[in-house]
């Protein structure tokens, strides 16, 4: 493993004179190459606009001292370097934009050089994580008896300083915030869940659970935690998506795992598989109940030893990746029944964190509402603001029983973009809200009549006298499979739904295909139900 020093240019220290006799004094940046036990392979020298012709003269001297040091020149401009917020935020950028290779290279701080506010923002950015490394300091020998000096290592535990770990409690409610998308929430519960994340988020890589109903945010928050991580070094890879439900026996293995050429009938090249393209990244498995049992039993091993066979490949291939599981599904009741590997859920619910619904988090409501109006506001290119009449409206609708939030968030952005779109002058009015409160009674409410008149419902879809060649007894069967698609988010949900006993008896279970086939039978897509 190759070692990094990051390093200040000190014009003091560092600037000896141009002759032979800048040899027989110590410095910093240039002894620090000297040491036999301590090899360097590159140094990262910031300086800035005026020291140019130092930072080449001390580049040159480390090559004839140490020529197996690389110096790598970075401009670092403070304006004032004894500011505290001007160094700490030129310092922090260059901390976030610098590429850690954590795997490959260890890092040491160098805190002998720069101002004395310089050097406690290194340290500060060092025991926050920003740098991944250890401290530098380094010292000349007493009575410059040896021209190398000293140098120590300090391998900071933060379980040690308490008083100074206090000082980062701005930059974790950033990260809070950050999580939360910059939504300022009420729901104490939710609040607490997130700062834990926060905090696991930065100091652990161990696999993370997300539970919760369909549109509470999973995916959203999946995503958030690994910008969260690459902000702070932690990761170097990407951010790959998997939703688990459409993947399916042959095509679950290949998609994961990758194949080799001709593993397969149609398998005409090498497939690396999303596991490996995860590789030093974040993986995101999103209902990972919909997993099969084999693709449960390979992903186990692949957690456990960041190792996995690719289909028809006699050869493992390597991935270090992190892995957040999500899942709307009781994991622990699957593991009961046999269709969710016990081993693997006690392996990816070391950290669990469950999403309440919209209903369950009501006190939340008033600032999402003002967040989907900004995030629409942005894309519409013009301010869009409620009436004060049509606001009080429309919350004390959204609060009430009647407002179920089936879908959660996603209702609630879909609701803001109808109200924003047909808003004249950037004013949600009145009328616009009570109509879009009659949309959101219609859709939640419980469909009665279709129950007991079933050619109605089947008629406003497939047109008049589409059911006079079709017996009641087919009607009602009809009536049944479009409610289940229209109550439902995806064609899998549907067809678990709908199959829930006879998809126990199949070896593979392809409950979109089977939903999508009865529905070709009546002309019908599930995209037009379950939009209604």
């Amino acid at each position: 493993m190759k070692t990094v020093v990051i390093s200040i240019l000190g014009t003091t220290k560092d600037r000896r004179g141009k002759g032979d006799k800048r040899w027989r004094k110590w410095r910093p940046n240039i002894s620090m190459c000297q040491h036999h036990d301590l090899r360097i392979d590159r140094l990262e020298l910031l300086f800035d606009n005026h020291s140019k012709s130092l930072a080449d003269q001390v580049t040159a001297d480390i090559a004839r001292v140490s020529p197996e040091t690389n110096v790598a020149h970075h401009r670092a401009n403070f304006g004032d370097p004894w500011d505290f917020e001007s160094v700490y935020s030129n310092l922090l950028d260059f901390a976030r934009a610098y590429p850690c290779r954590p795997d490959e290279e260890q890092y040491l701080v160098h805190i002998t050089t720069g101002t004395h506010v310089v050097q406690i923002c290194l340290y500060l950015l060092t025991e926050a994580g920003y740098f991944p490394g250890r401290l530098l300091q380094t010292s000349p020998a007493h009575k410059n008896s040896d021209l190398t000096g000293q140098y120590q290592i300090i391998d900071l535990d933060l379980s040690k300083y308490d008083q100074i770990a206090s000082r980062f409690q701005r930059e974790h409610q950033e990260g809070t915030t950050y999580l939360k998308g910059g939504i300022e929430t009420n729901n104490r519960a939710f609040n607490q869940m997130i700062e834990q994340l926060e905090q696991v988020s930065i100091r652990s890589d161990a696999p993370i659970l997300i539970t919760g109903p369909t549109g509470a945010g999973k995916s959203q928050l999946a995503q958030r935690v690994f910008e969260l991580r690459k902000q702070r070094g932690k990761l170097e890879g990407s951010l790959v998506v998997v939703n688990c439900a459409t993947l399916r026996g042959e095509n679950a293995m290949s998609a994961l795992f990758g194949h080799r050429k001709g593993a397969y009938t149609g398998a005409t090249t090498h497939r690396p598989g999303l596991l490996k393209e995860a590789d030093k990244g974040l993986l995101f498995l999103d209902e990972i109940g919909e997993l099969g049992l084999d693709e449960q039993a390979m992903l186990l091993r692949a957690i456990e030893h960041k190792r996995f066979m690719p289909f028809g490949s006699d050869k493992e291939v390597s991935s270090h990746f992190q892995l957040i599981a999500g899942t709307n599904r009781d994991l622990i009741q699957l593991s009961r029944e046999g269709k969710f590997r016990a081993d693997l859920l006690a392996r990816i619910d070391l950290w669990t964190y469950h999403l309440p619904s919209l209903r369950e988090r009501i006190e939340d409501l008033e600032p999402n509402i003002d967040f989907e109006l900004e995030a629409f506001s942005r894309q519409s290119g013009h301010l869009i603001r409620f009436n004060k009449a049509a606001r009080e409206n429309y919350l004390s609708f959204a609060r009430s029983a009647e407002a179920s939030w089936s879908a959660n968030f996603r209702d609630l952005n879909a609701s803001i973009l109808r109200m924003g779109t047909l808003s004249d002058g950037g004013r949600i009015t009145t009328p616009v809200v009570e109509d879009e409160i009659e949309r959101l009674r219609r859709k939640w409410r419980a469909p009665r009549d279709e129950s007991v008149l079933p050619r109605a419902r089947i008629e406003a879809l497939l047109g008049p006298g589409s059911t006079e060649q079709m017996d009641f007894y087919e009607q009602i069967k009809l009536t049944g499979l479009i409610q289940v698609c229209e109550a439902s988010s995806s064609m899998a949900e549907a067809g678990r739904k709908l199959f829930q006993v006879s998809r126990a008896a199949k070896k593979s279970n392809n409950d979109s295909h089977r939903v999508r086939q009865l529905l070709e039978k009546y002309g019908l897509k599930f995209e037009q139900l379950s939009k209604t």
